[in-house]
């Protein structure tokens, strides 16, 4: 029987409204978000890819795809972490993002590390 922990990644994310890019005259509300990826895994692994649903309070959704993250595939070594900041403009003040890193492991296998929904708010807008 395969180990079930051998392809396993613990993602960790932080978000922050940014007041001095954002308008909100003009409805513009950027956020950034700090992730931790971890490779709590047995073998190591490297990101290849990525997928971001974001979603704002009226319900408009924003799908991103692409290559790594932030010009980056890092390899995980079993016990490793990567951290990086980057950043989402909104429409509203609050809005959730979710998704997945695409990940192939070091005997081949491929396979998705899930991000769970997190939400993004500037500061007072929720009670």
């Amino acid at each position: 029987m395969a180990d079930i922990r051998k392809n396993h990644i613990t993602i960790a994310v932080q978000t922050a409204f940014l007041p001095d890019q954002s308008d909100v005259e003009e409805e513009r509300y950027v956020f950034a978000y700090t992730v931790t990826i971890t490779n709590t895994g047995t073998i190591p692994a490297q990101l290849v890819s990525r997928h971001w649903i974001i979603t704002d309070a009226d319900e408009h959704v924003q799908e991103v795809r692409g290559l790594g993250v932030v010009g980056e595939q890092p390899l995980l070594k079993p016990g490793e972490s990567f951290e990086y900041t980057s950043g989402t403009a909104l429409n509203t003040p609050v809005g959730t993002m979710q998704g997945s890193y695409q990940m192939i492991a070091e005997d081949g296998e491929h396979f998705d590390a899930e991000i769970a929904p997190f939400v993004l708010a500037m500061p007072r807008t929720l009670h």
